[in-house]
């Protein structure tokens, strides 16, 4: 694979959604020095848009990530989807940033990508 094919950071959801294909976001999570921005682009396009099955490895290695490196955010809850659901505080508390710092990059996420990140309590059942 050419190197021409990485995308560099980009700034619009039409440009994220078509310049990556499945081939090079896994060509990015493979290579050993590239460069940390782009690798995360390269995994939260393959959430948006790659096969199930990828998704699954990835939302996996995620939850194992968080739980080694973040032992102190747990799941709280649950989307009705059975996706888990965490404290927007515990979050920013275990990074060091404000509260308002995570809603801000979430609703960001929501809007440039169309989906949704986060719940109110009525949206999720409780962990027992």
């Amino acid at each position: 694979m050419k190197t021409d094919k990485i995308p560099d950071s980009l700034s619009s959801e039409d440009e994220f959604d078509s310049s990556w294909t499945l081939e090079n976001a896994l060509y990015i999570l493979q290579h050993p020095t590239v460069d940390s921005k782009v690798w995360a682009e390269a995994v939260e396009w393959l959430l948006l848009n790659g096969p199930p099955q990828i998704k699954k490895l990835l939302l996996n290695a995620s939850d194992h990530a968080t739980q080694s490196q973040f032992p102190d955010i747990t799941a709280k809850k649950y989307t009705p989807e059975g996706d888990l659901c965490y404290d927007i505080g515990d979050i920013a508390k275990a990074l060091g940033v404000e509260t308002e710092e995570v809603k801000k990059i979430l609703e960001e996420k929501e809007r440039n990508h169309s989906t949704r990140h986060g719940f109110e309590d009525d949206d999720t059942t409780i962990i027992q």
